[in-house]
């Protein structure tokens, strides 16, 4: 018995595909899987205008014939003859979105290319008219070569055009001819993407009658933010202005939080006697909790960038920018909206890996996620920067605290590009996979939007500040001040904490750690930013003669350390996995320790490393 023709519907993700392919075959459909893959397959009866039938079957969307999921390259595999127990298709209905015509046009032009005898849906034009966009289809038959019809699938619209182009179309020798090329260059298609994007937008240009000024607004603003040369200068610029208003725009809300924790703990040394409860309350709770507090505003600046370049449309441009330099070391352009949730938390980057196809991939982007600097490194980034480094201008607008900062953040991808590199030369090797991703439009971040985001991360910075990291350094308040030390020893030194600190300070005093930096990693595992808590805490019992409390935690740091142990501090907080949470999610996404382990010993590895090599070069150019 001989098989109708084969016409396989093909398109990018949202293109209204399924809803065509309901308006041509009505409720003559059927659901199964291709041959060897669990990828689902539409397929359905179509009759053609002479009455012919013809077999039409919905592709998963894709992007480009280069795949990067099992969607994509079952779509790639079918329509180049390579899928196994499919035969090629007599024809191609390409669906493309008129709103979004040159993103679309980039795949439509790889299928064309391929020489088999294709027709183009144009679908959704209402809806492209309804945002001012008007197209001209006959310019799009002339650049293309192939029919082009106008639809609106939901409507109904074109369809009885389309069936008539088909049935002129599906036909025996043009698929045959294609096939016969196909075989020829191995199923490859020579254009680079860079080259189809080009062509695409020059003959979306071509093809559009009319646009609003909005549109004409996104296509000059992605000129310059998707620039090859222009584009990455203005996400560094971007970038720099944010770790400067880091430090500028916070200075005045820091004083002002310092000063309600100073007046706290004044009020309370003059209602409470000397002993354990005021001890517990001033040194403990205020001393510690408070050393962390006091850093909200830069947090919540930095937050405020974020979410105003995420609302605006640009967040995904970065995205796009980053791609070809995340290609350079193995990871697809999947993984930048994982990492870029990690400078948030590194827990819900992790989590946002599952959306990454590529088991390697995905691997690698866990193991790494770590190193972007997320915002509980900001405490201890700031107090350090805030002591060590001076307040001073480099540049007009500049400061070098801001610079500082930056520098610390950019090392932290620098550090997740180089891991990458080499996880995926060993232990995660594997083929990397590019990806395509559609361009929101451009517009003004609603305020209410942004006022909400700020004041959830005000709530969980202030939650966890008011468990985690109070519980933490009520617990080593207490691990610090038993047992009580006799007269002229120090009660740090002598206590419970101390004394578990006096074994890890061996380990560490080769990278420049002192016995204060030593006592404040262990508790800082629980969460980074309690490093801070830790240190505030042990200085305040350490400090009794500072009874009203007049030396800040900045002070007392210039005193106690030298430069080159707070560089070398610094450096070990880019690279150290100081979480639990980020390592008991990494065991639940990774299945089981033995990834958490490696993340860990490979970690701290460059953490120690890196510190002691900053230190001894410190120590060498006589910092």
């Amino acid at each position: 018995m001989e098989l109708p023709p084969l016409v396989a519907m093909v398109g990018n993700p949202n293109a209204g595909k399924s809803a065509l392919f309901n308006a041509l075959t009505g409720a003559r459909q059927k659901v199964g899987n291709y041959p060897g893959v669990t990828v689902e397959r539409h397929s359905g009866r179509l009759a053609l205008e002479d009455g012919r039938p013809v077999e039409l079957v919905d592709l998963p969307g894709a992007y480009s014939l280069d795949p990067a999921s099992p969607d994509e390259r079952v779509t790639r595999d079918v329509v180049t003859g390579a899928q196994a127990g499919e035969r090629l298709p007599d024809a191609l209905l390409v669906v493309i979105d008129a709103s979004n015509l040159d993103n679309h046009l980039r795949f439509a032009m790889q299928l064309i290319a391929l020489g088999l005898p294709v027709v183009v849906a144009l679908n959704m034009v209402d809806l492209a008219e309804r945002d001012g966009l008007v197209l001209d289809p006959a310019v799009l038959e002339r650049e293309l070569g192939v029919p082009v019809v106008p639809t609106v699938a939901v409507r109904r619209r074109g369809i009885d055009t389309l069936r008539g182009q088909l049935t002129a179309l599906v036909g025996g020798a043009p698929a045959a001819a294609g096939m016969r090329r196909l075989r020829a260059s191995d199923g490859s298609v020579d254009d680079d993407i860079v080259t189809l994007q080009r062509r695409a937008r020059a003959i979306a240009a071509a093809a559009t009658v009319s646009e609003t000024p909005v549109r004409r607004w996104n296509h000059m603003l992605d000129s310059v933010a998707l620039h090859p040369l222009f584009g990455p200068v203005l996400l560094v610029a971007l970038l720099f202005v944010m770790f400067q208003a880091v430090f500028s725009w916070s200075e005045a809300p820091i004083g002002w939080i310092e000063g309600a924790f100073a007046a706290a703990e004044a009020w309370l040394k003059g209602v409470l006697p000397d002993g354990f409860l005021r001890s517990l309350l001033t040194d403990g709770v205020i001393a510690g909790v408070g050393a962390v507090v006091v850093f909200l505003p830069q947090i919540l600046i930095l937050f405020l960038f974020i979410l105003v370049l995420e609302a605006s449309g640009y967040m995904v441009r970065a995205a796009f920018l980053m791609d070809r330099l995340m290609a350079q070391v193995g990871l697809s352009g999947r993984a930048f909206i994982p990492l870029l949730s990690s400078f948030a938390c590194a827990v819900p980057g992790i989590m946002a890996t599952r959306t990454i196809e590529d088991e390697k991939d995905r691997l690698t982007t866990i193991l790494i996620a770590p190193l972007m600097t997320c915002s509980a490194r900001l405490p201890v980034y700031t107090i350090i920067i805030g002591a060590f480094i001076p307040s001073r201008q480099v540049l007009p607008f500049v400061g070098l605290q801001g610079l500082v900062l930056f520098a610390l953040y950019l090392l932290g991808i620098v550090g997740a590009f180089v891991a990458a590199l080499l996880l995926r030369r060993t232990v995660t090797k594997g083929e990397s996979s590019g990806f395509m991703m559609e361009m929101p439009k451009y517009q003004m971040p609603r305020l209410r939007d942004v006022g909400l985001g700020l004041w959830s991360r005000t709530e969980i910075f202030l939650k966890r500040a008011g468990t985690t990291i109070a519980l933490t350094t009520v617990v080593l308040w207490a691990l610090l001040s038993f047992p009580q030390a006799p007269a002229g020893q120090r009660q740090v030194d002598y206590s419970i904490a101390g004394r578990v600190a006096d074994g890890l300070e061996k380990v560490v005093r080769p990278i420049g750690f002192n016995h204060d930096i030593a006592l404040a990693l262990i508790p800082a595992m629980a969460a980074r930013e309690v490093a801070v808590a830790a240190i505030g805490t042990a200085y305040a019992i350490d400090d009794v003669e500072d009874d009203a409390g007049e030396q800040g935690l900045v002070e007392k740091l210039r005193g106690r350390w030298s430069l080159p142990t707070a560089l070398a501090f610094l450096m070990w907080f880019v690279f150290a996995p100081q979480c639990i949470s980020t390592i008991a999610v990494t065991r639940r996404e990774t299945n089981g320790w033995r990834w958490p382990l490696f993340m860990i010993g490979y970690l701290f590895a460059a953490a120690y490393v890196m510190a002691g090599i900053t230190y001894w070069l410190a120590v060498a150019a006589g910092l």
